[in-house]
């Protein structure tokens, strides 16, 4: 699974004017594209995907290879150079794939206009799915698609800087408040105590650890402006100021999983992507990785997940669906998290995939107490306005972050 968020917004912005503009016409759920016009097969269906690499691809090709000679319908699985840009402009060209990676930030943008078959609930046993997961795929009350896999936050810590800055496992932080402690004392060893990504991909897990977040649980009304929103970060800009956080540009990285490998800070926050991040390019880390420090009111992370859309107009839908019902099988789930490092969004297999990854214990299990991301139609601008205020938090307002958030955010969701 792709877990860059330096997605590409021009991209998005032009494939979501083609939505847009082809929403505003015939619309994706016309007679024409209706059960009259479905072919019960054999199907060949066409697969877009949005690869991490090499190790994804040939893992979803072989599963679908598989599938395909199973079933006796045929597959072809296509990696995207820019699948947010590609997949905008088939689905407004009126000739999308027949089954797609969606991600959680794209969700509501596509289902608002009609563009997803609402399937989610016709897979077998659904509720097996992490419930975060399910609230993320669903739109005006339907699951829409099946989770593919999922990733969460955690805490990372260097073990041998960890130990130079006369820490133990006893300091290992499980409140704000212990984090504070442990990264004075980094920071009184002539160390940088945090790594901290600069956006609410990464800060938003303070204000869900002190009972916050952006939006309301439908998706339709802006939660921003809240006092435990503004608690949460009044507490990042005070790690901020006072030295014991550092975003990514102050310690000359591209993220903060850069700055961690180069051993530019002691502890960073990031997904179970940085596993193989480190493992490519700075091998020679030791750390471990522990649970979020919980806030005032709990324990709180991120999810970053993706699903498989079914296009609504497919001629094979009921082929697609039983692709997906394939691919989310748990056995299929934990073969693709041994190829290329994602977690199964299924919860019946959590026991086994600990079994097999055991240091990533920590991530799967905020799957009980992820938030996802911002779920509502045409908040790009939004949520970039957002991601500049928190870039200046250091030297700025919370209380007007919070405030802009809204504001816009009530504009986007009214208009």
């Amino acid at each position: 699974m792709t877990r860059s968020l330096r997605r590409s917004a021009l991209a998005g912005v032009a494939a979501l004017a083609l939505l847009g503009t082809a929403a505003c016409g015939s619309g994706f759920d016309d007679d024409e594209n209706s059960g009259a016009a479905q072919s019960s097969g054999p199907a060949n269906l066409q697969i877009l995907i949005g690869s991490s690499g090499d190790a994804e691809t040939k893992a979803v090709q072989d599963a679908a290879a598989r599938w395909a000679t199973g079933s006796g319908n045929q597959a072809t699985v296509t990696p995207a150079q820019d699948l947010t840009q590609q997949l905008g402009q088939s689905l407004a060209g009126g000739t999308p794939p027949d089954v797609f990676y969606v991600d959680a930030a794209r969700f509501a943008d596509y289902a608002s206009v009609g563009a997803l078959e609402p399937y989610g609930d016709k897979i077998s046993n659904s509720g097996d799915f992490y419930e975060s997961l399910r609230t993320t795929f669903t739109y005006d009350g339907k699951l829409y698609c099946a989770p593919k896999d999922f990733s969460t936050l955690a805490l990372q810590i260097n073990t041998e800087l960890w130990t130079k800055a006369g820490l133990t496992d006893a300091d290992i932080p499980t409140t704000w408040d212990q984090l504070t402690a442990a990264a004075k004392k980094i920071k009184a060893s002539g160390q940088v105590p945090l790594a901290l990504g600069d956006t609410r991909d990464r800060i938003g897990a303070f204000m869900v650890q002190n009972g916050g977040w952006l939006l309301s649980k439908d998706g339709k009304q802006p939660t921003a402006d809240t006092p435990e929103n503004l608690a949460a970060l009044t507490y990042v800009k005070s790690l901020l100021t006072e030295g014991l956080a550092r975003y990514p540009k102050q310690l000359d990285a591209g993220w903060s999983g850069e700055a961690f490998g180069k051993g530019k800070a002691v502890m960073t926050i990031e997904g179970n992507w940085i596993k193989g991040a480190l493992q490519n390019d700075f091998p020679n880390v030791k750390y471990k990785v522990v649970p979020l420090p919980a806030g005032p009111k709990g324990q709180g992370t991120l999810s970053f997940t993706q699903c498989w859309g079914i296009a609504a107009k497919s001629r094979y839908k009921e082929q697609a669906i039983k692709f997906v019902e394939a691919m989310t099988a748990g056995e299929q789930q934990l073969t693709f998290a041994k190829a290329f490092g994602v977690m199964p969004s299924r919860q019946s297999v959590r026991e086994q995939y600990v079994a097999a990854f055991p240091a990533d214990k920590p991530f799967i299990d905020g799957a009980e107490y992820a938030q996802g991301p911002v779920n509502a139609p045409k908040m790009d601008s939004v949520v970039g306005d957002l991601d500049t205020g928190l870039q200046g938090l250091a030297n700025g307002n919370p209380k007007t972050v919070l405030e802009n958030f809204d504001k816009n955010a009530k504009a986007a969701l009214g208009g």
